[in-house]
């Protein structure tokens, strides 16, 4: 059952920046699921491709990111002035978070066979436990399961229900690409979001987890309409990640059966668990469907 939750998390000493990498909050996951089922840890560790959760990057309001007394230290993307205003996503940090600083973390998991051992996860956290992230402590202040108004990163449905909600007439498809997204183009990498890199990204992912099929014969009806995307840099002491963030709106064409808009439809709303492209596991990817208007 995909499912999309919220830790919230508050640091009693100043996280450096350079342990608020995705590779960082990857080991800080591992090691979450390791404190209650070390074979799981151990699993989800070993998946080489099309891992089983996705992360976000460490969330810091925007009063808290307004207190530094370095501005645009936290890259972030907007949303459009037309579209419901969500809160704003940050993918690097130039400097350190300051202690007693709330933060959210988004948690995202995919597989339906793990998907009671992830939840007896939650369930059994010691949030009287101190968690480690570099020199730092840090405390889990309680976590977000059910979906909440005030934060559209939470929410859960079956795969089952995915398929059977999705419409079969929508033809508009909108994606936010909230963190860089890049996509994997044989032995190289490309930030462009095209169709196949998108929807190919999607149909791996549900199939692999998923036991309704969908094969993306339909990739060819799907055509770009409006596009308002940039590309970003995010780097660290290892590596620099180059992808696009924005949004995009593909418009399904011709003569589509309604099964064919209906699975179109059912992979875009799953985009919200999964995100598309490379390293979800490490924040990048992070992507929403934008509802139409």
């Amino acid at each position: 059952m995909p499912h999309s939750l919220i830790l919230n998390l508050l640091p009693v000493a100043p996280i450096p920046s350079q342990f608020l990498t995705g590779r960082h909050l990857h080991a800080l996951f591992l090691n979450l699921v390791s404190a209650v089922d070390s074979d799981l840890s151990a699993y989800l560790h070993d998946q080489s491709n099309e891992k089983a959760f996705t992360l976000s990057f460490f969330q810091v309001s925007r009063k808290e990111v307004a207190k530094s007394s370095t501005p645009q230290t936290q890259k972030r993307v907007l949303p459009a002035a037309a579209r419901p205003i969500f809160p704003a996503l940050q993918w690097e940090n130039k400097q350190a978070i300051r202690e007693n600083t709330p933060i959210w973390w988004r948690i995202s998991l995919l597989d339906d066979g793990l998907f009671d051992r992830l939840t007896q996860l939650w369930q059994q956290l010691n949030f009287d436990r101190p968690w480690h992230l570099g020199p730092t402590d840090l405390y889990i202040t309680n976590i977000l399961s059910e979906p909440q108004s005030n934060q559209p990163w939470v929410n859960f449905c079956s795969y089952a229900e995915l398929f059977d909600r999705a419409s079969d007439t929508e033809r508009q498809i909108a994606f936010s690409f909230c963190t860089p997204t890049n996509f994997r183009q044989g032995v190289y990498d490309s930030a462009m979001p095209t169709r196949e890199s998108i929807f190919g990204s999607l149909a791996n992912r549900w199939n692999k987890y998923s036991e309704i099929a969908i094969e993306p014969n339909f990739i060819e009806s799907i055509f770009p309409s409006f596009f308002d995307i940039r590309t970003e840099v995010s780097t660290d002491s290892r590596s620099k990640f180059i992808g696009c963030v924005g949004e995009v709106s593909y418009r399904i064409m011709g003569d589509v059966n309604p099964v064919a808009i209906k699975q179109i439809n059912a992979l875009a709303d799953f985009a919200l668990y999964s995100g598309v492209g490379r390293k979800t596991p490490m924040g990048m990817g992070m992507t929403r469907r934008l509802q139409n208007f």
